[in-house]
């Protein structure tokens, strides 16, 4: 028999309408028109929270409670929980540990009640977490007492049955990935592609650490990589100056791997837990730009081997840290804002990781790489020197991956960067060369980098990729640009009489929509479909989709052959039919689809009849600093499906001229960068 102690469990509007499978306007509604609807237990005014079974109660008894996955009910019931959603995760966490390690301890508990479970589980509890975690004054998850874990109780049953199904590592992915995209600000990520990158490049180790370890991403990574080898005798370290991501990588890496899990809640540079520790490797994606970093109490500390680190410059410091965590000969993988292989505050100690063999390569990675999106970021891989060696390593790799851009699903293409990294890594750190690739990596002498500024940029040191690809590659490029070109004159429209204005009889589109003419949906801000999203500059470009859209449970609207996007927002008189190469993308934001019925309306007419600049003006609305397109005001003639088709043709010649045009334009552009290039580099010859 199980307790009641869910009644204190909360879930929101949002999550009301995900229960009962409506949108959240069908949720205000019931909430005005029955004055039985549950009253609110928390939240504020204008984002109350209600008592989850009272919900499920009134759902329930009015017919409107869906069959909601048993996935979807336990995330509602974890960020639903009184003391918040990282508690509740804590307490799964710590569930799942014993189901995973102690299966049948579990089923024995959980076959009585509630109460019953939540009085005997701390003991058992702990019996799991100290083997894993260490001593209690030393690691990040306390076994929670019984009066903490009789509201979780509900929670963890669910969680147990999910688990049956997924696995309890599974389980637990599932729930803290549902917590971190709901809370995105709240917590720095490092994406799964660039914490396995770091991983490679570490290469095999028994001891890492991770000083500001985050939601464990990094450590993670490493116990991935090492999953068929990683034996108990591995040991994985993480410290973070919050409690709540110390805790949640605790118990992520103990149900991940089969090493000892060892993480600790303390600032790494003020309060370091792990200060006699001789890690393997150290992988580390610290906090970029802090000024308050420990700069005015930390002037002695023994770490600063290198130099004492600038006010503005505390990710030298948190390399220092790290070299200062390694054993001889030891590997640390750094991620690290561009601006920190520059900046003149930073080239004495630069020179001397140069000088004595510390820096071993800087790699630049594409925009996009983790956050913040829009800089290219770097990778610094660093090896610890031994105390009475003198430099060995004369030259640095530096790598640059920026040509690396987007893959099918609109995000980084993370196999190819890492190919190109590790191809022109493994190498150099085998016998301390590398053969130059032009525009992606070189071995430079140490001594052409000690110069006044110590500039470490890669792409400021690298050879050039020959002009356009080689003398070859622009032949080619010319090749194309004249059968563009012929491809552009046939296609020029044909001479035309002028004639008078045809006054035709119009409707708009709202009225064809109403009718069931054509079908109309706008972009969505989300969605869990991992498909390419075509964005509104995409349209206006006539380029292949090229965007992502944040995870959500909104369903997105998905293209199909003959839809006409047309974009919301510029006041640009653009309309694009969907074909077979655009068609099954996600539409993003700023635009509007139209559906044509094929049986009342052609998609060329269309799409040719909304691009006329006068039906856009009138359609437009205009704001101190945008155009908007009210999309329903459009209009179009009243015209025979006969006709529509022959207009249709002339509109379809028309956007194969204009795209011939683009393509024209394009190949132009490469061609003349090609030759400035190849002139400039000696490449080319004047004559």
């Amino acid at each position: 028999m199980q307790d009641n102690a869910s009644e204190v469990s909360e879930v929101t509007a949002a999550g009301i309408a995900r229960l009962a499978g409506v949108g959240r306007a069908a949720v205000s509604n019931w909430r005005r028109r029955h004055a039985d609807f549950p009253r609110p237990v928390g939240g504020t005014e204008t984002s109350p929270s209600f008592a989850l079974t009272e919900v499920e109660e009134w759902l329930r008894a009015q017919g409107k409670l869906a069959e909601v996955p048993l996935r979807e009910r336990v995330w509602q019931q974890a960020a639903g929980h009184p003391e918040g959603p990282v508690t509740a995760l804590v307490h799964v966490g710590c569930a799942l540990l014993l189901i995973h390690d102690r299966p049948p301890v579990w089923l024995e508990l959980s076959a009585g009640s509630d109460t019953r479970l939540a009085e005997l589980l701390p003991t058992s509890l702990d019996q799991v977490i100290t083997p894993r975690f260490g001593l209690v004054r030393k690691r990040a998850v306390d076994s929670p007492t019984t009066a903490q874990l009789l509201p979780s109780v509900p929670l963890l049953r669910g969680a147990a049955e999910l688990a049956a199904e997924l696995g309890a590592r599974q389980t637990y992915e599932f729930l803290l990935g549902r917590h971190l995209d709901a809370n995105p600000r709240q917590y720095t990520l490092t994406p799964t592609g660039l914490a396995a990158l770091m991983a490679d490049l570490a290469g095999p180790a028994q001891t890492v650490l991770d000083p500001a370890c985050g939601t464990g991403a990094l450590l993670r990574a490493v116990a991935a990589a090492q999953d068929t080898k990683a034996t108990k005798d591995q040991h994985l370290y993480g410290q973070d100056s919050a409690p709540e991501p110390a805790a949640l990588t605790a118990l992520r890496l103990a149900l991940h791997a089969k090493a000892t899990v060892r993480t600790a809640a303390a600032d790494s540079l003020r309060a370091d837990t792990y200060d006699s520790l001789r890690a393997d490797a150290v992988l580390c994606h610290p906090p970029f730009n802090e000024r308050n970093w420990g700069y005015d109490e930390l002037a002695y500390d023994g770490r600063w081997e290198y130099g004492f680190p600038a006010r503005t410059e505390s990710e030298l410091a948190w390399v220092q840290h790290a070299l200062a965590r390694l054993r001889e000969g030891g590997i640390a993988v750094l991620l690290m804002p561009p601006a920190a292989a520059s900046r003149r505050s930073g080239r004495r100690i630069r020179a001397d990781l140069l000088r004595r063999g510390a820096l071993r390569a800087v790699i630049a990675l594409p925009p996009g790489a983790a956050p913040p999106y829009n800089l290219p970021l770097h990778l610094w891989v660093l090896r610890k020197p031994a105390a009475t060696a003198h430099p060995t390593q004369p030259e640095v790799l530096l790598a640059d991956t920026g040509a690396f851009t987007a893959d099918s699903r609109g995000g980084l293409d993370w196999q190819a960067v890492r190919t190109a990294v590790l191809d022109s890594w493994r190498p150099f750190d085998r016998t301390g060369t590398a053969r130059a690739q032009p525009g992606l990596s070189r071995s430079v002498p140490v001594i052409e980098l000690l110069d006044d500024d110590v500039d470490l940029a890669p792409a400021r040191h690298l050879p050039p990729a020959a002009a356009a690809g080689g003398a070859e590659r622009l032949a080619s490029v010319r090749d194309s640009l004249g059968e563009s070109l012929r491809l552009t004159g046939d296609l020029t429209p044909p001479a035309v009489d002028p004639r008078q204005p045809v006054r035709w009889p119009l409707t708009t589109i709202g009225e064809l929509a109403r009718g069931g003419a054509l079908l109309l949906r706008t972009g969505g801000n989300g969605g869990h479909a991992r498909v390419p999203v075509l964005t509104d500059h995409d349209v206006l470009a006539g380029t292949a989709p090229s965007g992502t859209l944040p995870e959500s449970d909104e369903e997105p609207v998905l293209t199909e052959p003959g839809d006409v996007v047309v974009p919301v927002l510029g006041g640009g008189s653009i309309a694009r039919v969907v074909d077979d190469a655009t068609a099954g993308a996600a539409l993003g934001r700023n635009l509007a689809l139209l559906r044509p019925d094929p049986a009342a309306l052609d998609p060329w007419f269309l799409a040719g009849f909304l691009r006329g600049t006068a039906n856009n003006r009138q359609a437009s609305s205009y704001a101190s600093t945008a155009t908007r397109l009210d999309v329903r005001r459009l209009q179009l003639p009243r015209l025979p499906l006969e006709q529509q088709r022959g207009y249709g043709e002339r509109f379809r010649a028309l956007a194969e001229f204009e795209e011939a045009l683009r393509l024209a334009g394009r190949l132009g552009e490469q061609l003349v960068r090609g030759m400035y290039d190849g002139l400039t580099d000696g490449t080319v010859a004047p004559d």
